[in-house]
């Protein structure tokens, strides 16, 4: 099996301006925040965001590289609504695309099977039609002739991931008990790149978690970055839990500019592992 590892300046050299790029986890929770801080490194700019948001679509609204974000919520969980996307949001600095979270899901299961898009109820009778006109109805070919919503495909250039334990080859497993929908992002995406909190040999792996936890395998990822704690500050249980006190920390830096640039020089235009030893308490 080919191996796969790269490094976060290698991963860097993979981007371009103008790519639609999906990241999983959820909310404030193991999401791939080291390859996120990769991308601000990068200065990659014009970039679509799709997420079920956290952190990662707040940083790339502050810094200015997301001019699209497509989402299902954005939310820092412990902190309901990401400060920065709210900015953003507010000031009209990026174009917001919001759906209903099931329809989010189908958007990403119909990119996943190549289709240009799959028939829901979920946003029938909801506003998400009124803030969303580009949303077309299709009637059932069949005797019930109903008409469902023609949700389409969310594709995507590149998707993010981060993983408990991998392998050099792209296999993934997760510890905790929600895979969130990343083997979505991975299959619905031309190519993904996967960080990981340890590197394993393959033979491994097995001893890590049973085998339906294993739903990252080496036909979808094309990258993988070895990353300890590089879910922070997001949680990534069993191996930490969400660092609330830099959470507040960031969030705060949304009501005072000077405060954003302190913190953006500290945290975010520094190597990743600058970044670690800053954050360790």
């Amino acid at each position: 099996m080919a191996d796969k590892t790269l490094t976060h300046q290698e991963f860097c050299s993979e981007l371009r301006d103008g790519m639609t790029i999906g990241i999983g986890g959820w909310g404030s929770r193991r999401k791939p925040m080291s390859l996120v801080r990769a991308i601000v490194r990068s200065g990659v700019k014009d970039l679509t965001v799709v997420s079920y948001g956290g952190p990662d679509v707040g940083i790339l609204c502050a810094t200015g590289q997301a001019r699209r974000v497509v989402y299902g919520f954005v939310s820092l969980d412990s902190i309901p609504l990401e400060p920065h996307f709210r900015n953003a949001r507010e000031q009209g600095t990026v174009e917001a695309v919001e759906y209903d979270e099931g329809m989010f899901q189908w958007g990403l299961y119909a990119a996943a099977l190549r289709l240009p898009f799959l028939p829901t109820r979920a946003g029938l009778g909801s506003d998400v039609m009124r803030i969303n006109p580009h949303l077309k109805t299709v009637a059932s070919p069949y005797e019930d002739g109903e008409e469902l919503v023609a949700m389409p495909a969310l594709k995507l250039d590149v998707a993010l991931i981060h993983m408990h334990r991998a392998d050099a080859a792209g296999n993934g497993v997760y510890l905790n008990v929600d895979p969130y929908f990343d083997d979505l992002f991975a299959m619905a995406a031309e190519r993904t790149f996967m960080s990981c909190e340890k590197l394993l040999p393959t033979e491994a792996l097995a001893d890590e978690a049973p085998l339906q936890n294993f739903k990252i395998n080496r036909m979808m990822v094309t990258g993988v970055i070895e990353a300890p704690n590089g879910a922070h500050f997001t949680e990534c249980p069993p191996d930490y839990g969400r660092d609330e006190a830099f959470q507040k920390e960031y969030a705060a830096t949304a009501k005072d500019e000077a405060a954003w640039a302190a913190f953006r020089a500290r945290y975010l235009d520094v190597p990743e592992d600058e970044y670690q030893k800053a954050v360790q308490r």
